[in-house]
C-alpha cells in the first residue's frame, strides 16, 4: 500500500522506469492512485501500468533537510511543509 506523504515511488517495467519523491504527492495534493498514475507517466508508460503484470512498484521513504540560513543550522523538514 502506498502512503501519500510517507512513500516515494519507483515504477519499473516494459524497459522503462520512473521515480517520484515522497513530497511530490503532497505538493500536488494527489491521492495514492494519482501518485501511481503520475509515476507511470513519468516513466513514459501508460497511466494504469502499475496494475499490469510485469510492472513493479517499489516504495521508499525519504527525509528532507533544509538550511535555516546559508551555512547555518540545518533542520529536518516534514514532508508536506512548505
Amino acid at each position: 500500500m502506498v502512503h501519500v506523504g510517507t512513500h516515494g515511488l519507483i515504477i519499473e517495467g516494459m524497459g522503462s522506469s520512473g521515480l517520484l519523491l515522497p513530497q511530490v504527492a503532497t505538493e500536488w495534493e494527489w491521492d495514492s492512485a494519482e501518485f501511481l498514475t503520475n509515476c507511470c507517466m513519468k516513466a513514459g508508460l501508460p497511466p494504469d501500468s502499475w496494475l499490469l503484470d510485469g510492472v513493479s512498484v517499489k516504495v521508499f521513504e525519504g527525509e528532507i533537510f533544509e538550511e535555516l540560513e546559508p551555512a547555518g543550522k540545518i533542520r529536518r523538514k516534514p514532508i508536506g511543509e512548505r
